[in-house]
């Protein structure tokens, strides 16, 4: 069974789940507004190209990253609330009309539309549910977290599945009730009791869109166990590809060096290379491709993410080699692959390559063509080519340095060879950094974000919304834990509230956070219920007034804590001291 048919199979089961019940007055009751029968199609086809829309706009793409969720509920809220208050007052609204001098035969149309006569508003009704819809479907959020960012033609074809799979339900209910109310003489009155009622009912539904209680409503409802459909969907995903991991993107620690002919998916012991393919931008550099490299240098492609511990760790490698070899012959692109949207940004890539003093060629790889060129599942990992344009080696993850450093000699010497000039120009020695962090018996990366929060553990996982969570009284390891009001979107979760906390007991030697905010917000770091000694600091805590503390704003990596050579099981708590703060994730090492 394919993703396709999970795609629009989610869609249909989507209507059973609680994320849909804000859509269902206005859906239903759209459709018997006017009496006209083309109502269901015209709302619902609208609803699904919003559902669309809006999925890429404000959940994948960078296009509306500043402006936050609730302008939006703000906008849907509004319209909605508008033709609620036309149902309830139509006397009103046409005394407005006339005042406007909409009622002129030349204003016709605006005024048909404005009066709920036209297929104008019903587009715009089905419309203005888009921004508001949140999806409780494990493969919306497949759709979103893994498949879209690796090839936005076949996550668009996904969305597109589910869309109409959960528009044809809504179009079943919807022409139900307008055939049942059609038949009721209770309805016919335009200026009736019923829609009136309908009107009213719009004006609340409005109104907890406006202040987020619909959200609130999902989460309890989730909470309460009602999602019936939830395990019978995952179950599909499942069989479907056993969450097939070689499908998704993963960070990696340290992997073994293969030579690149374990590179069977493309069936060649030494595979061609693969060319840059649609750049978002160049961070660092002039344009450059790979083609023009060949022949003249000896290529190291690192794909990386800026975000990413597993990358940063290795960059201060990547930065010797590049200062010991590149009068040699050796140049490095580094492919920036993003995970999160706001690492699509380039101002923020270009601040951080120059905070880890990265020198050598970056290209931003937003639309991961260059990831799928490769056939790349990992951050980082690191392909070697030949001067004759062939990956003789390639390793993923951290680790491998010396291995990886040598094999960058021999095809230098190889160089040297073929240009007639000494070999012994190329340096043999090895490069030396103790910039890396052990990586054996840690605890693994763990996500805020409701796409992949599974480790959740004192709230309902992979739910978008408002949850409000307690703190436990002895935390499990390796367990997520939240206490106060948070906001959970798929890539992050955010404080709703002063005061929220995260607690999570670990087993590493560093911690770092991916986090952001609009403004400046401070975040307590304590550790078994004590603020940190200076020497268990990471370098972005600060120290004050007895407490230890990081200033979050900039959407980067933060590292919070170092416990030197201890791996034993500590408790780390962190108090958000405002709203708005963004989480989304914690890496250890």
């Amino acid at each position: 069974m394919t993703l396709l048919l999970i795609s629009f199979i989610a869609g249909i089961l989507t209507v059973l789940a609680p994320c849909v019940l804000p859509l269902l007055p206005i859906i239903i009751g759209g459709s018997v507004q006017g009496g006209r029968k083309r109502n269901p199609y015209i709302i619902t086809a609208s609803l699904a190209v919003a559902i669309v829309l809006f999925t890429l706009l404000l959940k994948f793409s960078t296009v509306f990253i500043n402006i936050p969720q609730s302008v939006w509920s703000l906008i849907s809220g509004i319209i909605i609330i508008i033709f609620g208050l036309i149902s309830v007052f139509p006397k009103l609204w046409e005394n407005i009309n006339v005042k406007l001098g909409l009622s002129n035969r030349s204003d016709a149309l605006l005024a048909d539309s404005a009066k709920v006569k036209g297929h104008g508003s019903d587009i715009l009704m089905g419309m203005s549910l888009g921004p508001v819809f949140s999806s409780c479907s494990p493969t919306y959020f497949l759709i979103l977290a893994t498949v879209l960012p690796r090839s936005f033609a076949a996550g668009l074809v996904y969305l597109i599945a589910y869309a109409i799979g959960l528009s044809l339900m809504l179009l079943l209910v919807s022409l139900f009730g307008q055939r049942f109310i059609q038949g009721a003489r209770f309805a016919a009155d335009p200026r009736g009791w019923f829609k009136r009622g309908l009107g009213v009912l719009f004006i609340l539904v409005g109104i907890l869109i406006l202040t987020g209680k619909d959200k609130d409503l999902q989460t309890y409802l989730v909470q309460k166990g009602y999602y019936p459909t939830s395990a019978l969907e995952t179950s599909l995903l499942t069989r479907a590809q056993p969450m097939n991991q070689s499908d998704m993107p993963e960070t990696g620690s340290e992997t073994p060096t293969t030579e690149a002919g374990s590179m069977a998916y493309m069936n060649k012991p030494f595979p061609r290379y693969r060319e840059i393919t649609d750049p978002a931008g160049y961070v660092n550099t002039d344009p450059l491709t790979i083609g023009g490299l060949v022949g003249k240098k000896v290529i190291l492609v690192d794909f990386m993410t800026y975000s990413c511990i597993n990358c940063i760790r290795t960059f201060p490698y990547l930065n010797a080699w590049y200062d010991k070899y590149k009068d040699q012959g050796l140049e490095i692109v580094g492919i920036h692959t993003p995970e999160f949207a706001f690492e699509r940004k380039i101002e923020n890539v270009q601040k951080e390559m120059a905070r880890y003093g990265i020198k050598f060629p970056v290209v931003l790889d937003n639309e991961y063509g260059t990831w799928n060129a490769y056939g790349n599942n990992y951050w980082p990992r690191k392909y070697l080519i030949d001067l004759d344009g062939y990956i003789v080696y390639d390793h993923i993850g951290e680790g491998g340095y010396d291995e990886t450093e040598k094999k960058i000699q021999e095809l230098l010497m190889e160089k040297a060879e073929r240009e007639k000039r000494p070999m012994a120009i190329i340096p043999t020695g090895l490069v030396d950094t103790t910039s890396t962090y052990p990586g054996q018996g840690i605890s693994p990366e763990t996500y805020f974000g409701a796409a992949r929060n599974e480790t959740l553990s004192n709230g309902t996982a992979n739910v978008q919304g408002v949850q409000q969570l307690e703190a436990p009284n002895a935390p499990k390891l390796n367990r997520l834990y939240l206490a106060g009001a948070w906001n959970f979107h798929p890539e992050y979760t955010e404080t709703e509230a002063a005061g929220g906390r995260v607690i999570y007991r670990y087993q590493a030697n560093n911690i770092f956070f991916v986090g952001s905010a609009a403004s400046p917000i401070k975040m307590i770091v304590r550790r078994d219920g004590k603020a940190l000694d200076p020497a268990q600091a990471g370098a972005d805590v600060q120290f004050a007034n007895g407490e230890s503390y990081i200033m979050v704003q900039a959407e980067r990596l933060y590292h919070l804590l170092k416990d030197g050579t201890e791996t034993g099981a500590h408790t780390l708590e962190l108090t958000i001291e405002k709203a708005g703060l963004k989480a989304y994730t914690f890496t250890f090492g």
